[in-house]
């Protein structure tokens, strides 16, 4: 079925509202679609004898305010899309899966490993969706225009959402100077489309929702795990069936994520706190989910201070990466470390609390550039 029939659809079911920013866009993808599901060129096989590929169809970068529907978008195009080699990736999972290749092509040959990587991409996939493009350490910025641009030539199609127009990736990042060709490579093969409708479909969803619920109980998990299947589309009757992932945190290291979908993930305070994590942990964390739900917090004091630590650094990288928190807890951010040595330290965790479930804050889009401003 093509986007723009699934899109249709969703419309008359009411799951979604009228939009002419995506009803411009879906016309777009369900012309990619097309290109892409159509048939090799009589006379491809001499291109491949001769070391050519075709030309890859002109790719889309989507970008808009948070909530605007890009990932709903790019997983109906990536859903629709009937061809075997394709891959949708968070970006930042890719550029983790990137270094490393780039790691294990230096052993082996000192020279450019970038064509290299790119062409081991491109025999797994024709099509590339990434969700949430955003640019944060300068080894990303110094490859990304000969890695893209290597990708492409390999005849890979790029489709991307992001929060931010190309001009204002990496903005005012360490040595920009070198990820300008990548704004220029964005500009030349991608098509720059706005999406920024009225509706705000991720803040919609989470409603009246309360983000703070306490005590921890039946009925705080309840109310929970229907703002997590509201907020997923996940149906309710398959709640025991909610996939666990694995997380890349870093050094070889990887942690589960006991439930996860469509960018929000579930956990307990003493998976995330009472066991070995650190910083890496978390921000793995805060960069691969808008929403964070976190069950089980209990009071805290001096006999927990290993949690207490782990949970200042937990809230610390969310609040970096502007990821929305619902908790079940047993008293209010105030009431989490009401007495004994380090009160006053855990005060800070205390106002970042209460700021993040403010109207404003929930407003805001996720990862390190928002936070910025």
């Amino acid at each position: 079925m093509s986007v723009g029939a699934r899109y249709e659809a969703m419309l008359a079911d009411g799951e979604l509202r009228p939009d002419l920013f995506q009803k411009e866009i879906v016309a777009q993808l369900d012309s990619l679609q097309a290109q892409l599901e159509e048939p090799p060129p009589r006379g491809s096989i001499l291109w491949r004898l001769a070391g050519k590929k075709p030309e890859a169809p002109r790719g889309i970068y989507m970008w808009g305010d948070v909530g605007r529907g890009k990932s709903m978008l790019m997983d109906l195009f990536y859903d629709s899309v009937d061809i075997a080699r394709k891959q949708r990736r968070h970006f930042h999972e890719f550029m983790l899966d990137v270094h490393a290749h780039i790691r294990r092509a230096r052993e082996t040959d000192p020279g450019d490993p970038i064509p290299t990587v790119a062409a081991n991409f491109a025999r797994d996939a024709r099509l590339l969706c990434f969700d949430e493009m955003v640019i944060n350490n300068m080894a990303d910025a110094a490859i990304m225009s000969r890695l893209f641009a290597s990708l492409m030539e390999q005849g890979v199609t790029v489709v991307t959402t992001s929060n931010r127009h190309p001009d204002d990736l990496y903005k005012d990042g360490l040595n920009r100077q070198l990820f300008l060709p990548f704004i220029d490579l964005v500009k030349e093969r991608l098509d720059i489309r706005a999406l920024n409708g009225p509706t705000d479909y991720r803040r919609d969803r989470l409603g009246n929702a309360e983000t703070w619920l306490h005590p921890n109980g039946e009925a705080a998990t309840k109310a929970l795990s229907e703002t997590f299947f509201r907020l997923t589309d996940y149906p309710p009757s398959d709640g025991d069936h909610v996939p666990s992932v694995g997380l890349d945190v870093g050094a070889g290291r990887s942690m589960t994520v006991p439930k996860a979908l469509k960018g929000v993930a579930v956990f307990s305070f003493k998976r995330l706190c009472a066991e070995a994590r650190g910083a890496s942990d978390y921000l793995a964390i805060a960069r691969r989910f808008h929403t964070v739900i976190i069950v089980g917090i209990p009071v805290l004091g001096p006999q927990s201070r290993n949690e207490a630590a782990r949970f200042v650094t937990l809230i610390d990288a969310l609040y970096e990466y502007k990821v929305k928190l619902l908790v079940s807890a047993d008293a209010q951010p105030d009431g989490l470390y009401p007495e004994g040595d380090g009160k006053f330290e855990f005060e800070r965790t205390v106002s970042r609390l209460m700021e993040m479930q403010s109207e404003e804050y929930l407003a805001l889009g996720h990862g390190s550039e928002e936070a910025a401003e």
